[in-house]
C-alpha cells in the first residue's frame, strides 16, 4: 500500500515539471502552444514498429459535428462518414462529444482520428475496427465499455457495404492491419481486448494509453496456431497500466515492452502461449500485496521443457513489492534484434514519461 501511494504522490507532483519530461513522442510536439494548427505535425512523432505509421498527413481536415451514426448511410459530419472515405483524412472533432456506434466502426486506410482539444469518449456500443488496412493513428480518445454487436450490414466505404457477424466487442480490433499507432487514448472495461491485433497484423507502436478495469488487456496473435502471426512486430511504450488489470498476452512474434509503468496486475502482467519474443526494457512493475502474484511473466498452457527456449529477457526493469521476472531462452542476438524499435529510457524515470499516459486535456493557445 506504501508503494502505491508513493507512486500517485510522485505522478502529483510531477505536475510543476516542464513539458520536456524525456518521452520522445511527447517531446516531439506537446510543447508548441500552436499544436491546433500543426495538428499533422503529430505523424512524424511516432517511435517503435509503427513508426511509419502516417495516418491521414497530407490530406484534409475533417471535422466531426454529429455524434450521431448510421451504419449503413452514415451523415456527412460523423465520426463514420470521415472513417470510411478513399482518401486521406485528419478527422478532428467540433466539441466535447459522446459517441455510441451502432456497428463496429470499420476503418478505412489512411486515416487519423485526433481527439486532441474536445473530451471525446466513443463506448457503450461496438468499437473501432481495422480490418486488412494501413496507416492508421488513433489519438487523444477515451473508449470503453464496448460491446458486441453484428449480425447486420455495416459500410466500410463509400462504394461497400457488407454483411458482417458478431464482434468480439473489442475496443480497437486490429485484424490483418499494418502501420498503426494508436496513442495517448484511455481503454477501460471492454467486453473482449482493449486492444487486440491478430491475422498477420504488424508494424503497431501502442503507447502513451491509459489501462484500467479490465481482464484480457491485449491479445497479440490470432491463436497459437496461427503461424502468419510469427511475423508479428508491436511496440507497447510508455503506457501506464493501472487499476483493475488482470492479465495480457502476446501469442507469436516479437514485442518491445519498453518504460512502461505497471502498477497493478491480478494474474500477471506480460504472458506468451506460442514462443513469442519479448524484450523487457526500463520498465516499472509494482507486485501486488499479494504473495501468489508477485511474478510478472506467464507462460501459458506450455511445458517447460518448451517454454525455457522462448527469448524473454528483462534488462533494466525496476522490480517494486517483490515482483520478479522469469527470463528464458539462450539469447539469440537475431531473435532480440526483431524486438528492438527505440533506445530505453532509464526505469528510474518511467513516473516522469509516464505522467500524462491516457487522452490529454488539449486547451487551444496553450501547449498540451
Amino acid at each position: 500500500m506504501f508503494l502505491t501511494r508513493s507512486i500517485n504522490v510522485s505522478r502529483r507532483e510531477l505536475g510543476f515539471l516542464s513539458c520536456k519530461t524525456g518521452n520522445p513522442i511527447d517531446d516531439c510536439w506537446r510543447c508548441d502552444p500552436h499544436w491546433e494548427s500543426n495538428r499533422q505535425r503529430l505523424a512524424d512523432c511516432a517511435y517503435g514498429f509503427g513508426k511509419n505509421a502516417i495516418g491521414g498527413k497530407n490530406g484534409r481536415i475533417y471535422v466531426v459535428t454529429d455524434g450521431g451514426d448510421d451504419a449503413v448511410n452514415p451523415k456527412p459530419g460523423t465520426l463514420r462518414y470521415g472513417v470510411i472515405q478513399d482518401e486521406p483524412l485528419w478527422i478532428i472533432f467540433a466539441s466535447d462529444m459522446g459517441i455510441r456506434l451502432k456497428q463496429e466502426l470499420m476503418m478505412n486506410s489512411y486515416k487519423t482520428i485526433d481527439g486532441r482539444g474536445a473530451n471525446v469518449h466513443i463506448s457503450n456500443g461496438p468499437c473501432i475496427t481495422i480490418q486488412f488496412v494501413t496507416n492508421i493513428i488513433i489519438h487523444g480518445v477515451h473508449i470503453h465499455d464496448c460491446k458486441p454487436a453484428g449480425n447486420a450490414y455495416v459500410r466500410d466505404s463509400p462504394q461497400h457495404y457488407g454483411y458482417r457477424t458478431r464482434s468480439d466487442g473489442d475496443g480497437v480490433s486490429i485484424f490483418g492491419g499494418s502501420h498503426i499507432w494508436v496513442d495517448h487514448c484511455s481503454l477501460s472495461n471492454c467486453a473482449d481486448g482493449l486492444v487486440d491485433a491478430i491475422q498477420g497484423s504488424t508494424a503497431i507502436t501502442i503507447s502513451n494509453n491509459y489501462f484500467t478495469h479490465h481482464d484480457k488487456v491485449m491479445l497479440l496473435g490470432h491463436s497459437d496456431s496461427y503461424t502468419k502471426d510469427r511475423d508479428m512486430q508491436v511496440t507497447i511504450a510508455f503506457n501506464h497500466f493501472g487499476d483493475g488489470l488482470v492479465q495480457r498476452m502476446p501469442r507469436h512474434g516479437y514485442f518491445h515492452v519498453v518504460n512502461n509503468d505497471y502498477t497493478h496486475w491480478e494474474m500477471y502482467a506480460i504472458g506468451g502461449s506460442a514462443a513469442p519474443t519479448i524484450n523487457s526494457q526500463g520498465n516499472r512493475f509494482l507486485a501486488p500485496n499479494t504473495a501468489y502474484n508477485k511474478e510478472v511473466t506467464k507462460r501459458e498452457d506450455t511445458s517447460r521443457s518448451k517454454c525455457i527456449h522462448w527469448n524473454w529477457r528483462s534488462q533494466g526493469d525496476l522490480m517494486l513489492n517483490g515482483a520478479f521476472f522469469t527470463p528464458s531462452g539462450a539469447g539469440s542476438g537475431s531473435s532480440y534484434a526483431k524486438a528492438y524499435s527505440l533506445s530505453a529510457r532509464p526505469s528510474s524515470i518511467v513516473g516522469t514519461i509516464t505522467y500524462s499516459a491516457g487522452a490529454l486535456s488539449c486547451r487551444r493557445g496553450r501547449s498540451c
